[in-house]
């Protein structure tokens, strides 16, 4: 594989992940978007590690992982305790963000 053909894979996965974040109206959905953008960070910074001799890209590659689980998990548990108050996981849908009493 050409290192253009890598640049441009990841490119087109971080388009997929924009036009998921914007135009998918599911919240599951809006966080696979953002996940697919920090997974086409992710190949950008290990490709320019491949071109350098210092391990500063897979570092932060790393660093990005965590950051997409820690994303993951606190967006999942967000969408998880909105659904359970408004019985919908569509964004649009929600009027208010504090606890009925």
């Amino acid at each position: 594989m050409s290192p253009d053909a890598l640049l441009y894979f990841a490119a087109w996965i971080f388009c997929v992940g924009i036009c998921l974040v914007i135009v998918k109206r599911n919240t599951l959905l809006m966080l696979v978007g953002t996940e697919l953008m920090l997974n086409a960070a992710n190949v950008n910074l290990v490709y320019f590690n491949s071109r350098s001799s210092l391990p500063d890209g897979a570092m932060f590659a790393v660093f990005v992982i965590v950051v997409a689980v820690c994303e993951a998990a606190v967006g999942l548990a967000i969408m998880m305790r909105v659904y359970h108050f408004y019985q919908t996981s569509l964004p649009d849908q929600i009027s208010e963000l504090r606890e009925r009493t």
